[in-house]
């Protein structure tokens, strides 16, 4: 077999192989052998048939089975021997493939960059820093309070926080449009649940109060016959009610799980919650910077077809969260393509990040990570058996754990500096 670089641009490469003609015609002649001892012709005991009837009947399929493994063998021994390491399938051009001329043939594939890591040892991160205060506790209690509030009709004008409840009749150029009319529909006023043209005129209205008025729907509006357009809607104000809030209760403590039923041990609670969530909020801040830096550091070029793929998986994840099925209606793969770029130079440069810092698995952290999956179930060992049992779900698991160690082993490399930050500042930034 004979072997030549042709082309080397970028990340492409071109190889032409030769496979001489005997060395395919040596692999059919030994097929041919093994068919002759078990073919049933008509005539002919098996075993006996001549071998110029085998090779009428067989010889073609016999010839085709042999050239499609003799290229796939010869393309791993051609890349073994110029040590290529392919991203992706070649695409095979062949130039010679008939009987008694061998196989001649170019493939043409993407490798895996080469490259040294920068940046590795300048990594400065802003680290935010959050002391849980007693205001934040109050916040968070009124918020529990909140989610078990009830309304109370009353006899004045809406204000910010009461909800309204309309009747509403939208026109678009005198006619009713699809979608502008309702009956009884709740508004809560400052929640931002409707457009803003509507919400604030939904302010200072009583009971039996009507009102016109103008809405400009915004450019991307979702309703393209509405998108930037101009509709009047008359409205008739039905009912105003205030929030009023539930009195914080032994009974009211032991319905988010504090079976104590103690203010004391709720507030404890939260404040722990808020803890591992600033914890955790801190932290892939962190890993933001870290994945921004390290990628600015190494501008590596990236294979196009890992590319195409993850735009492929891309469109399909955003099909199936708008719960788009018709493949005509997929999104462009152009409004993909920069963030997939980015991931998949992203995933390059970790992996190598993985293998220079030589970072290894911690069964430790695995088996704990699935001791703590397990912990809310009422049957947890039999759930911890599965997971450990079932190699896709444990290696889900392993790979998670090992993103984990590679950040965490980042960070201890990096110049930390502390920012002080509210809880909500963090956890709205």
């Amino acid at each position: 077999m004979q072997v030549s670089v042709e082309s080397s641009a970028g990340l492409e490469r071109t190889i032409r192989v030769e496979v001489p003609a005997d060395t395919i015609e040596q692999e059919v002649q030994s097929r041919l052998k093994k068919v002759a001892k078990s073919a049933k012709v008509k005539g002919f005991r098996p075993g006996k048939v001549p071998e110029k009837i085998i090779r009428q009947q067989y010889g073609a399929e016999v010839r085709q089975d042999v050239l499609q493994e003799v290229l796939q063998s010869s393309y791993t021994e051609a890349l073994s021997q110029e040590k290529f390491n392919p991203a992706g399938q070649p695409r095979i051009d062949t130039e010679v493939m008939g009987k008694g001329e061998g196989l001649v043939y170019k493939a043409t594939f993407e490798v895996y960059p080469e490259f040294e890591l920068q940046g590795l040892d300048g990594l400065a991160l802003e680290q935010p820093i959050v002391a849980i205060e007693d205001t934040d506790i109050e916040t968070m209690i009124n918020n529990l309070r909140k989610q078990r509030a009830e309304w109370s009709e009353v006899d004045r004008s809406s204000a910010d926080g009461d909800q309204i409840s309309v009747d509403f009749e939208g026109t678009l150029n005198g006619e009713v449009f699809e979608g502008g009319s309702g009956e009884d529909m709740p508004v809560v006023l400052g929640s931002g649940q409707m457009l803003e043209d509507f919400e604030k005129n939904l302010y200072g209205l009583k009971a039996s109060d009507t009102k016109e008025f103008d809405v400009n729907f915004p450019e991307d509006y979702p309703a393209e016959e509405l998108a930037g357009q101009k509709a009047v809607f008359k409205i008739t104000a039905k009912k105003v009610e205030e929030q009023v809030l539930p009195e914080i209760t032994e009974e009211f403590i032991k319905a988010f799980g504090i079976e104590s039923g103690v203010e004391a041990d709720l507030r404890k609670d939260i404040r722990d919650n808020m803890e591992r969530e600033s914890s955790a909020k801190s932290k892939a801040q962190m890993k933001i910077q870290l994945l921004e830096q390290i990628h600015d550091a190494n501008k590596i070029d990236v294979p196009s077809v890992m590319i195409d793929q993850e735009i492929t998986s891309m469109q399909r994840d955003a099909m199936q969260r708008d719960g788009i099925t018709d493949e005509n209606q997929a999104p462009d793969p152009e409004g993909f393509r920069e963030m997939a770029e980015r991931r998949v130079r992203l995933s390059l440069l970790m992996t190598e990040v993985l293998s220079s810092q030589q970072v290894v698995l911690d069964q430790t952290r695995v088996t704990d990570r699935v001791d703590e999956l397990c912990k809310p179930y009422p049957n947890a060992e039999e759930m911890r058996n599965l997971y450990l049992q079932n190699q896709k779900l444990l290696s889900q698991i392993q790979n998670a754990v090992l993103e984990e160690q590679l950040i965490d082993f980042l960070i201890g490399k990096a110049s930390l500096i502390e920012k002080k930050v509210g809880f909500m500042e963090l956890m709205e930034s």
